[in-house]
């Protein structure tokens, strides 16, 4: 299984790559594994205010629906277009081409608060 070093990750298997102030989200590779096929998703609309730990979407899967929690306190910049009309790019290029939305952040201090590869490992572990 794929753990980019250079990401911050949730407990809820959603991952954070920053640069600048720009942070892009998206699902981590163990979570779409879980979820299975990824049918269909729902995100926020461009400038949509979104807060740390509040769901902001919503993934469908054939065996379940799970909301999309974010990292970070932000405005969502862009969203990921390409995987609305192929949702399955987040089943095969979960850290590439299937990441979510981006996001202007608020406050970059709140990364401090993410886990690092390390921790992720050991939650997932569990």
């Amino acid at each position: 299984m794929n753990f980019p070093e250079n990401l911050k990750y949730t407990k809820d298997h959603e991952w954070i790559r920053i640069e600048g102030n720009v942070g892009t989200i998206g699902i981590t590779e163990y979570a779409q594994g879980e979820l299975g096929d990824i049918v269909f998703i729902e995100l926020p609309s461009i400038g949509k205010k979104i807060e740390t730990g509040q769901a902001f979407g919503t993934v469908e899967a054939v065996k379940a629906v799970s909301d999309l929690y974010s990292p970070v306190t932000g405005e969502v910049k862009e969203v990921n277009k390409e995987i609305q009309d192929s949702p399955e790019l987040v089943n095969k290029e979960s850290y590439e081409r299937g990441w979510m939305i981006k996001v202007t952040l608020a406050n970059a201090d709140e990364v401090k608060n993410l886990l690092d590869v390390d921790a992720y490992k050991k939650l997932i572990a569990k």
